[in-house]
């Protein structure tokens, strides 16, 4: 199959190139940092097609799917995000907007132009990297959690749409809690939760995946929170998720 991998530079997306590579999937990978994306060409045997490309810019979203029409692609990762720490009227409002247009809108135009390809033929499969944070609110890192509820929520909504139309397109979100990744860094926090090393949620996507999970949640200690916060009253959520967050900072 052929593979199109967004963030593929570092963490998740890195570790489900070469899960994909090693499973004997064609691939195509997308990253801002083109020296990231030669260092694991080369380690994957120099095959990969590599493609530098900012993709929170909306412009060159478009050239990548204008550029990829006749590749055939059979799978779509959308796995590029980033995450702003901070009070809300305190953050940079310029970062927040990049983070907005490449966690929901490059997502979205690559969601929607390639499920157009992959209706038609009937077959594809799409899976959006969101987060455990789509099921919570996320006071010091509003935005971002803003951001992936948008990425599980038109998940969601495709999805049903795709069933009652009988498609065999498959359409799934990744929603992992605390990873050993980057996001870390470039957001500015430490977690408390141990992190899930990317390589297992990555192999635990690719998994699920295949298997046509809708929600995917990797490690059980999440899957047990993201459960029982429904019966958790909203303000004692939110004291509970400011409290979690500000120890991050």
């Amino acid at each position: 199959m052929n593979v199109l991998i967004t963030g593929a530079s570092s963490g998740i997306g890195r570790d489900m190139a070469r899960t994909l590579h090693q499973m004997g999937h064609d691939l195509i990978l997308v990253a801002r940092r083109r020296d990231m994306l030669l260092e694991l060409k080369d380690e994957l045997g120099g095959k990969p097609r590599i493609i530098s490309l900012d993709l929170s810019d909306e412009k060159n979203c478009f050239e990548l799917c204008e550029e990829l029409k006749d590749q055939n692609i059979d799978i779509l990762i959308n796995n590029a995000g980033f995450g702003v720490f901070g009070e809300f009227s305190q953050t940079p409002l310029r970062r927040e907007l990049e983070m907005i247009d490449l966690n929901i809108r490059a997502l979205h135009i690559l969601t929607k132009k390639f499920l157009a390809d992959f209706e038609q033929k009937n077959s594809g499969y799409i899976l959006n990297v969101a987060s455990s944070a789509a099921f919570l609110p996320g006071p010091l890192l509003s935005g971002y959690y803003a951001t992936k509820a948008y990425v599980q929520r038109l998940t969601l909504a495709i999805s049903e749409e795709l069933r009652r139309k009988k498609s065999n397109v498959y359409i799934g979100a990744l929603c992992p809690g605390p990873v050993d990744t980057e996001f870390n860094k470039t957001a500015g926090v430490s977690f408390n939760l141990k992190s899930l090393p990317s390589k297992k949620v990555a192999e635990y996507g690719i998994r699920k995946m295949f298997r046509r999970k809708l929600i995917i949640i990797p490690g059980l200690t999440i899957r047990l929170g993201v459960f029982f916060q429904r019966f958790i009253p909203t303000k004692l959520l939110l004291k509970i998720s400011y409290n979690i967050q500000k120890s991050k900072g």
